[in-house]
């Protein structure tokens, strides 16, 4: 079981979560000028990072809250948690699978994980 941190309520279990999905995933500007293709691209297309990966989560059984939290797919550790509409922290690759990183440790560093995008999948 993960302890997750909510920013507001503090750690809980993680049965008190709801994982919503790809953290920073904007909204289209005018989504009924876009094609068929883009639009279901928009709807269907995500990241499956293996490592460090942005996701959204909400706090359903108590503040029910949403948040960003940075996290490792593999590991599971939690590297970052932030709120809905701050960037993504920097974190360094070498580092999302460092043994001995306590699960919600964030970190300061200069470089980050750029996910690929999935344009021409």
């Amino acid at each position: 079981m993960l302890l997750i941190s909510c920013p507001n309520c503090g750690p809980r279990d993680e049965t008190e979560f709801h994982y919503g999905g790809q953290a920073h995933i904007a909204y289209p500007e005018n989504p009924n000028d876009l094609s068929d293709r883009e639009w279901a691209e928009y709807l269907f297309y995500r990241e499956n990072t293996k490592g460090t990966f942005a996701e959204r989560w909400v706090h359903s059984t108590g503040c029910r809250q949403w948040f960003n939290m940075l996290r490792d797919t593999v590991s599971y550790d939690i590297h970052a948690i932030y709120a809905m509409g701050q960037p993504r922290p920097d974190y360094p690759a070498d580092q999302a699978s460092a043994p001995g990183l306590a699960p919600g440790a964030a970190t300061s560093a200069s470089s980050a994980t750029t996910p690929t995008s999935s344009e021409g999948v």
